[in-house]
């Protein structure tokens, strides 16, 4: 198990939280342009059109979320006293993967 686990989860929690807050007013700024234009962005030659780009932070919004969630996850298995063993088989997983994927949940080879 890495040295500290909590410090590793909770310095990515915010970091996924600083991200998952410049995504949000990222997705703002889309939105707002959206509505203060009447261009017809789906005939645009110069790009993507507004829809697609908040398609596209809607996505990484979501997977950041996603992400908080096993982040917390992995903070209950560290209160546990089960945080490094794998869900599937019980052993335990390598620390190399660990500190790779503080998140994980198996063992590589369970994966």
């Amino acid at each position: 198990m890495p040295a500290d686990p909590t410090r590793l989860l909770l310095e990515d929690r915010d970091q996924t939280m600083q991200r998952l807050a410049a995504l949000t007013d990222d997705f703002g700024e889309v939105v707002a342009a959206s509505r203060d234009t009447n261009a017809d962005d789906e005939h645009d030659p110069e790009g993507a059109t507004i829809a697609f780009e908040r398609s596209q932070v809607d996505a990484l919004v979501r997977q950041a979320r996603r992400h908080l969630a096993e982040i917390d996850a992995a903070l209950d298995r560290v209160a546990a006293g089960i945080y490094g063993l794998c869900e599937t088989c019980g052993q335990p997983i390598p620390v190399a993967r660990l500190e790779a994927r503080p998140t994980a949940r198996v063992c590589v080879h369970c994966a």
